[in-house]
């Protein structure tokens, strides 16, 4: 473990003209940071090694509180509205000196890190935390360098994350006292007066969302992948909560990655180099890659020992629904490194209608694809944030418009040219309810789930007969191995098919509704995959 000298030409926070007085720790292993987190009381030691830890007031991100800074980089090419939040250069630079000021006499973890397995299309990060375990936690996020590469290593995006530092929203041109501010101009992430560690990630993401279709024309996604043994790569697009790690995750193919990945002429890419993924609820019997991969160098987020052990209570749900792991790619005993593949063979939509509508499989045309790919359904359930009792809608644009700096158009554009470009096949999967909606019917088991992407990706799919569905119009398979047929057809399981009509009704008025912002774009063909009502 190494005190730097700050003074010096070589110190990794020259560049910022900081006048630091504490203690700065240069890429920390793995094991000096745990040890560095637990002797600062930051986090507990599980029994598996992994430590725990705490994100305080804010549990998750908070997108409200998101901000880009608007000048001649950004003004023309950013989607400015309630996502893209603008801010002024000057009160960027405000914020940066004083958090200059607040870190000087801290302790601060520094480190460099990669975006992007890709070597074409990579960002080189310095991280700057004021928590052991936020680097810990970049450390296992991002790729991480050789030793090689960190000789002579120039970083090219910054990220500046102090949870105790508050902004004032009176003087500081922000909400609250929270913030994230990304500047593209001079490559920085300001991140202060919040804990949760997946602010430092989702801001890099966005950052990339903005470089690469924008800059190098490559589809950013936010999706897992993986690979089969024959070189077959499929992508899972989803939102949180729809199940893009748990099933990418597959014993029997590579993991690419399980967030976010790029698509560029002839590769598939992971951005990241580990995994963040829901532990609420665990279970060993049905995520074992998972559950395996909470071991020393990972964390977890927001959890509790079962009392009088130190062992994690997943189903303890007293701090966040929100509970999370993080760890390396190479925890996950499958994984391909580097995380690059070929292009995509199936392309996965995941969804977790809460109204029990949507068909746990079905095979979308061109039309259908970039339709649902605009249209990013999901919805939450009652539980999963404050004020939500019953079903709510959620439509995110290209399954991540929370992320998107661009107009979700550019994205899409990128998407249909690829689309038509190869051959791929575009399924929509539902993990959410059958039988009738959240509270009368049941969640579908991930095993069918499973057993269903299964036979997708190996052809069994290819022969057996469809039908179309009276509404949404895609094509419903009538037999699946291992799975029964009954629960193919979601009208079938319900106790009054009426009402099953009635709900799907509802639901594509608001599929409808939703695509009425993105109309003046869409083309016919487009259009052609909206349901029918």
């Amino acid at each position: 473990m190494q005190d730097l000298v700050l003074d010096s030409p070589t110190s990794p926070l020259s560049f910022l003209q900081l006048n630091a007085k504490g203690k700065v720790y240069f890429n920390l292993s793995q094991a000096e940071l745990v040890e560095e987190s637990l002797s600062r009381n930051e986090s507990k030691l599980t029994n598996s090694g992994a430590l725990m830890a705490d994100t305080g007031k804010f549990t998750g991100r908070s997108p409200k509180d998101r901000y880009i800074v608007f000048d001649e980089k950004t003004s023309e090419a950013v989607w400015w509205g309630d996502i893209n939040i603008p801010i002024e250069p000057t009160k960027f630079d405000s914020l940066l000196h004083k958090m200059k000021v607040y870190l000087e006499d801290k302790d601060l973890f520094v480190r460099d890190a990669y975006a992007g397995a890709d070597s074409d299309y990579r960002l080189k990060l310095r991280v700057i935390n004021t928590w052991a375990w936020h680097n810990l936690f970049c450390a296992n996020m991002f790729l991480r360098p050789s030793q090689e590469e960190l000789m002579n290593f120039e970083h090219d995006f910054t990220i500046i994350c102090a949870p105790g530092f508050e902004a004032n929203p009176e003087e500081d041109g922000v909400r609250n006292p929270n913030f994230a501010i990304l500047n593209m101009s001079k490559r920085m992430i300001l991140i202060g007066g919040t804990g949760y560690a997946g602010e430092m990630k989702k801001g890099i993401f966005s950052v990339l969302n903005f470089i690469l279709p924008h800059e190098r024309k490559v589809l950013s996604m936010h999706c897992s992948a993986n690979v089969g043994k024959k070189g077959d790569t499929a992508i899972f697009f989803g939102l949180s909560g729809t199940g893009k790690t748990t099933l990418s995750a597959d014993p029997n193919r590579n993991l690419v990655g399980d967030d976010e990945h790029g698509w560029t002429e002839d590769t598939v890419f992971n951005f990241e180099g580990g995994c963040y993924a829901k532990v609420i609820d665990l279970n060993k019997e049905r995520e074992p890659e998972i559950h395996d991969a909470i071991r020393f160098g990972a964390i977890v987020e927001n959890t509790r020992f079962i009392p009088g052990t130190r062992e994690v209570d997943f189903t303890n749900k007293s701090v966040t629904e929100n509970t999370r792991t993080a760890y390396p790619i190479h925890h996950i005993p499958n994984a391909l490194e580097p995380s690059i593949a070929g292009i995509p063979k199936n392309i996965f939509f995941l969804t977790a209608d809460a109204f029990g509508v949507i068909p746990p499989i079905s095979r979308l045309n061109k039309s259908q694809a970039m339709y649902h790919f605009i249209s990013g359904y999901t919805a939450k359930v009652a539980g999963t944030e404050m004020g939500i009792t019953e079903p709510k809608l959620t439509f995110s644009a290209c399954f991540g418009a929370a992320f998107l700096p661009l107009h979700p158009t550019e994205y899409a554009k990128l998407f249909g040219e690829k689309m038509e470009k190869h051959d791929v096949d575009v399924w929509l999967i539902n993990t959410g309810w059958t039988g009738g909606p959240y509270g009368i019917g049941s969640r579908i088991k991930l095993p069918y789930t499973r057993a269903m992407i299964s036979a997708a990706l190996e052809g069994k799919l290819d022969q057996v007969i469809y039908l179309q569905h009276p509404i949404f119009g895609f094509e419903v398979p009538q037999s699946c191995p291992n799975v029964p047929s009954e629960l193919l057809n979601p009208r079938t399981t319900w106790a009054n098919p009426e009402e099953y009509d009635e709900q799907a009704e509802k639901l594509a008025k608001s599929f409808v509704e939703n695509f009425e912002k993105f109309e003046d774009f869409a083309t016919p063909e487009i259009l052609a995959g909206a349901p029918n009502i």
